[in-house]
């Protein structure tokens, strides 16, 4: 099992693991993030920032990635993906990614995460992407509104027989920060984020990340998701998300 299958010529079909919670036919951004990201990489640099921008539902259906470079460079690069199906982008991603250099003069030390808990809750069994992971949660739970902070680890490789990377690992979960921090019941209102950026100081250790998120509505129904990535070792990223807040 796997989020992907590759089928050739950068074409991808999705597993039932990118299956959405709003519609079974669609995919969770998560793993379409996750995979732009990985056709985006660039030899010597690392990735700082992606922008992901969903246009429309994502297709449970075979994909197409194209890839075109927009500002090449030594010490920062920008470049660009887009997920084609049938015939239309779904979804694009804009990506910059800077050169590591020798450390400086001075260390500052990265906040971390509470510990990892030994019970795992099994509150997103109920669809694909909920039961392609572990979760288990530090504060709140994904059983109840409001700010949430959680381990995840997938259970699945981004690609069939394509070992997941550190950068795989964080952006697969990273647009979930929406969904974990819901205010408002999902069976009952909608929360969509058109676009999501993840801002990246490195690629997640280990097999384990940790989001913890929060969701902060406005009174005219907007929103804005936002949490903070770790790994075992400490913060990592950042995460972004603007929501349209609307009752179903």
């Amino acid at each position: 099992m796997s989020f992907y299958l590759p089928r050739g010529d950068d074409r991808y079909e999705p597993t039932g693991a990118t299956e959405s919670p709003w519609d079974t036919a669609m995919q969770h951004g998560g793993p379409p993030a996750a995979l732009l990201g990985h056709h985006l990489r660039l030899d010597g640099l690392r990735l700082a920032r992606i922008s992901v921008d969903f246009l429309g539902p994502i297709p449970r259906r075979e994909c197409r990635i194209e890839v075109s470079p927009i500002k090449p460079g030594r010490l920062t690069a920008l470049n660009e993906a887009r997920m084609v199906i049938d015939g239309r982008v779904a979804v694009t991603a804009r990506a910059w990614h800077l050169a590591p250099g020798p450390p400086p003069p001075v260390a500052t030390e990265a906040p971390r995460a509470a510990p990892l808990p030994e019970t795992e809750d099994h509150a997103f069994d109920g669809f694909g992407y909920g039961h392609a992971f572990e979760w288990r949660c530090t504060y709140g739970g994904l059983d109840r509104p409001g700010e949430t902070h959680v381990w995840s680890r997938a259970r699945f490789p981004l690609i069939d027989g394509v070992e997941m990377t550190g950068q795989d690992r964080a952006l697969v979960v990273a647009d979930s920060a929406n969904g974990l921090s819901l205010e408002m019941p999902l069976d009952k209102w909608l929360s969509i984020p058109p676009t999501m950026t993840t801002t990246l100081l490195r690629p997640a250790e280990g097999e384990w990340v940790h989001l913890a998120c929060r969701t902060i509505l406005t009174q005219d129904g907007l929103g804005l998701a936002e949490g903070d990535l770790f790994d075992s070792a400490g913060k990592i990223g950042l995460v972004a998300q603007p929501l349209v807040v609307r009752e179903r």
